[in-house]
């Protein structure tokens, strides 16, 4: 799907060299990906404060039934 995008060319070009890329369209591509990795990251770190934890739970003891 071919779209038009203004994108500051400086920054793009900066993006391109730092990241190695032969290409604009791989810049945009592996930001794309990172941002959405970054945002699921997010999500996750959000859910840890979310469980509830049984503090009368014994590991061990739940070891020694197997």
């Amino acid at each position: 799907m071919a779209t038009n995008l203004a994108i500051d060319d400086k920054l793009l070009e900066e993006a391109r060299i730092v990241g190695r890329h032969a290409t604009k369209k791989a810049v945009v591509n592996e930001a794309l990906s990172e941002y959405i990795q970054r945002r699921k990251q997010v999500e996750i770190i959000e859910l840890f404060n979310t469980v509830e934890y049984d503090s009368d739970y014994d590991y061990k003891e739940q070891r020694k039934k197997q």
